[in-house]
C-alpha cells in the first residue's frame, strides 16, 4: 500500500502501474491465458491519484462488492481488476476532475481451490494438492502415494481446462514408473485433474 502511494505520486509512473494493474504469478490462476477475475474474500486496493482519502484497501464482501468514501458499494466479484478501476473511475466523475484509478488484488483467496491439482481413481490416496511451480504427473502421483494394485496406469488420463473446454491427454503412467518412460510426464497446470482408472480384470 505505501509503495504504491509512493509510486502514484509520478504521473509517468502511474500510467505504467495503470496499464499493468494487477501482477500475479501465472501459476495460481487456473488459466494463465485469462485475466484474473476478483473473487470474493479477496482483499483489492482501491488507489485515486492526488486523493489519498478515497484510496482504500477493502476485502470483497460475500456479495461480490466493495464499499469506499464518496461512491460507497462498487461491483468487484466476478471482474477484473481493469473493470473495477474503470467503474470507480467513472463514479467518481461526478465528483472529481479526471479521476485516475489503479486497482490491484493485495491478497489471494478466492483462488485456493481454482489453483489446486487433483489425483482421483486408483492411488493409494486419492488428494488435491496446492499447485507449484514445475511439479508434473509423477510428482502428483506419488504425493498420492502411488497406484494401488488394481491400477491401470497407463489407461491415466489428465483432464485440463483449455479456453473454457475440458482437454483430455493420454498418460502413459504404467511406463514412467515402470520404464522410466518420461514422454508423457507433463509438467502440470492449476486446476489439472488425473485420473487413473482400475484394470477391467
Amino acid at each position: 500500500m505505501k509503495l504504491v502511494n509512493k509510486l502514484i505520486k509520478s504521473p509517468k509512473l502511474f500510467v505504467l502501474i495503470s496499464m499493468v494493474q494487477l501482477v500475479i504469478a501465472p501459476q495460481i490462476m487456473a488459466d494463465p491465458a485469462q485475466p484474473y477475475h476478483i473473487g470474493v474474500d479477496d482483499t483489492i486496493s482501491i488507489n485515486v491519484w492526488k486523493n489519498p482519502e478515497l484510496s482504500v484497501e477493502v476485502p470483497v464482501r460475500p456479495d461480490g462488492k466493495v464499499s469506499m468514501p464518496l461512491i460507497g458499494d462498487v461491483q468487484a466479484g466476478g471482474l477484473t481488476p481493469e473493470q473495477v478501476a474503470s467503474d470507480i473511475q467513472k463514479k467518481l466523475l461526478l465528483y472529481i476532475r479526471d479521476p485516475r484509478v489503479v486497482v490491484m488484488v493485495t491478497q489471494l483467496v478466492s483462488h485456493e481451490f481454482l489453483s489446486r491439482v487433483r489425483v482421483t481413481g486408483a492411488v493409494v490416496q486419492p488428494t488435491t494438492q496446492p499447485f507449484r511451480q514445475g511439479m508434473t504427473v509423477l510428482d502428483v502421483v506419488l504425493e498420492a502415494g502411488g497406484v494401488n494394485e488394481f491400477a491401470s496406469a497407463n489407461r491415466t488420463k489428465l483432464y485440463r481446462k483449455e479456453n473454457g473446454k475440458t482437454k483430455i491427454y493420454d498418460i502413459r503412467l504404467g511406463d514412467i514408473l515402470n520404464k522410466g518412460k518420461l514422454e508423457t510426464n507433463m509438467p502440470l497446470q492449476p486446476g489439472d485433474v488425473i485420473t487413473i482408472p482400475e484394470s477391467v480384470f
